[in-house]
This record gives structure tokens, C-alpha cells and sequence, in this order.
């Protein structure tokens, strides 16, 4: 009886683990994925970022630790549109069935939102440009809650036991999302019109979004650096017709935007993009509250 207790409870503290593991393990390629995982999964997720905002998501290494992450998932959530094109293939050629393109554990946010500047055709000439359009899709509070329900379904598809939490779950943050976009829209009523210069096109959607205009970008095409000759082309046209706000992204430099402030007075401006990005932005409602703050603020000083 004894011996018989003592592999009792052995086996117990051996399952023990496996009991309070996360029902389903997502594999988020940028943090806002993983913060919308969160959102909708509750404690019913484990959800992993594969990047930070410090780095730049078109260019990371498919390291070991990525890999081992990926052949556990059960999910795998990504912006798609050829952002991680340079890494995610090496990713998905380790992981399992269940991750694989076209079954339900693989969801890539572009392929469910409307894209922007999808190009007609494209040629090297063109510099980095994305075939799909751009692939920064999350900067549109409005893709958020096109993403959330999406990620909803596949979640009751992966793990039926807990599918009507999950529902539960999207309709408390559809509600509480959708006050927060009526919110930050008049807000950032003033905001409208606003001339600004971009890095990289990172941003197109918060601008689209907000109804800003993008006079200008700091690289002379897509993935292609600043050059002398493209910021003093940019100076000159800025003393034409001025910007209000010089904005880029927590992982771009910041030489050529510090330049050409410093040339023009116009203020430059670090967005957070994502989750993170500084050090107020911690959450998906704080992303865009904060981004709305740093545009009124540089304009308003301006």
C-alpha cells in the first residue's frame, strides 16, 4: 500500500507540469500580435513575441531559441506580407503541421485587413518594397479588432473545451476597443491634414488612419539609407512647403532625422510602433494613446 502511494504520488508531481501549462502556446513575430493573443486568450494562452521594439522585424536571425519556440506552438501569429519573409520560412520549415500555412494554427494579420500601397508591379529598382503592400498593419485600431476576431476563431478551433471563453473574451475587448478608438479619433481631430516626414513606411497606417500627410521619407526608397544628396534634396523641399513633425520607429537611427531637425527646427519624434516602445507604451491601448499624445505634443510645441 504504501509502495503503491509513494508511485501516487511520483506520478502526480510528474504530471504536475504538464497540468499547469497554458492550454495553447502562440507564437507571436511582433510583440502587438502577442499583446492581442493576451487579450483574447486570457490565462487560456501562453503567448511569445519573437521580437521587441528595439529591433527591426524584417531583419532577425532564426536562432535556436526561435526555433524551439516555433516547434512548440500551437499557434503562430505574424503581420505577414513579406515583413518576416528573411526568417519565418526557416522557422516553419522546424515546426509542426499544426503551424503550417493554409491550417488553422497559421495566421498572418495582412491576409485579413485591408492593405495599403500595394504596388502594381516591382523591380529591384523600387528598393525594399513589399509585393503583398505594406505589412505594418497594426497601426490601424481598426485591423486590431478585424485581427481580434479572426485569432478568436482559430483559438475555438484549437481548444473547443474553452471556445465560449474565448468568445467571451472578444466581445469585452471588442466593447472596450471600440470606446477607446471613438476616444483617441476626437482626440486626434486636430491632428488632420498635418504634414509630417516619415523614416520608412512604417507608419502608414496610424497616418492613414489619422488622415496625416506624408510629405516625405528619410530613405530615398524603401530599405535603401539616407543619403547626403536625398536629405539635402529633402531640406530644400521642406523650406518650400514645411512639416510640422519629423517621426520614426525606436529601432531606425536617428542621425538623419536629428540632421535634418536640426536644419529645419522641425521637431523629430520617436513613435513606440509597438508594444514597448517606450516605456509608457505597455499594452495595445497604451500604444495608441501614447503615439496620439507624442504627435499633439510635438505639434502643439511647434
Amino acid at each position: 500500500m504504501k509502495q503503491f502511494l509513494g508511485l501516487f504520488v511520483v506520478g502526480l508531481l510528474c504530471a504536475a507540469p504538464l497540468d499547469s501549462r497554458a492550454g495553447v502556446n502562440i507564437f507571436a513575430c511582433e510583440p502587438e500580435w502577442a499583446a492581442l493573443a493576451e487579450e483574447i486568450g486570457g490565462d487560456k494562452v501562453e503567448a511569445f513575441a519573437a521580437t521587441h521594439a528595439g529591433q527591426d522585424p524584417h531583419h532577425i536571425r532564426a536562432r535556436p531559441s526561435l526555433i524551439a519556440k516555433a516547434r512548440n506552438a500551437d499557434l503562430i501569429i505574424c503581420s505577414g506580407a513579406g515583413l518576416e519573409v528573411g526568417w519565418l520560412p526557416i522557422l516553419l520549415q522546424k515546426a509542426g503541421a499544426d503551424v503550417q500555412p493554409r491550417a488553422v494554427g497559421h495566421l498572418m494579420a495582412s491576409e485579413f485587413v485591408p492593405i495599403l500601397e500595394k504596388p502594381l508591379a516591382v523591380d529591384r529598382s523600387m528598393g525594399d518594397v513589399h509585393p503583398e503592400g505594406n505589412p505594418h498593419v497594426h497601426l490601424n485600431p481598426h485591423n486590431i479588432l478585424l485581427v481580434a476576431d479572426v485569432l478568436t476563431k482559430r483559438l475555438e478551433s484549437i481548444d473547443i473545451a474553452n471556445a465560449a471563453f474565448y468568445r467571451s473574451q472578444l466581445e469585452d475587448f471588442t466593447s472596450r476597443w471600440q470606446k477607446a478608438i471613438s476616444r483617441w479619433e476626437e482626440e486626434a481631430i486636430g491632428l488632420k491634414g498635418t504634414p509630417v516626414v516619415v523614416y520608412h513606411k512604417s507608419f502608414s497606417y496610424l497616418l492613414d488612419w489619422l488622415k496625416l500627410e506624408r510629405l516625405a521619407s528619410l530613405e530615398p526608397k524603401p530599405g535603401i539609407p539616407p543619403t547626403a544628396s536625398h536629405l539635402e534634396g529633402l531640406l530644400q523641399q521642406l523650406k518650400a512647403k514645411p512639416a510640422k513633425v519629423i517621426i520614426r520607429t525606436p529601432y531606425e537611427p536617428n542621425d538623419a532625422g536629428k540632421w535634418l531637425s536640426e536644419k529645419t527646427d522641425i521637431p523629430a519624434v520617436v513613435l513606440p510602433y509597438t508594444i514597448d516602445g517606450d516605456t509608457e507604451s505597455v499594452d495595445l491601448y497604451a500604444l495608441f494613446e501614447r503615439s496620439i499624445s507624442l504627435l499633439k505634443g510635438a505639434i502643439d510645441d511647434k
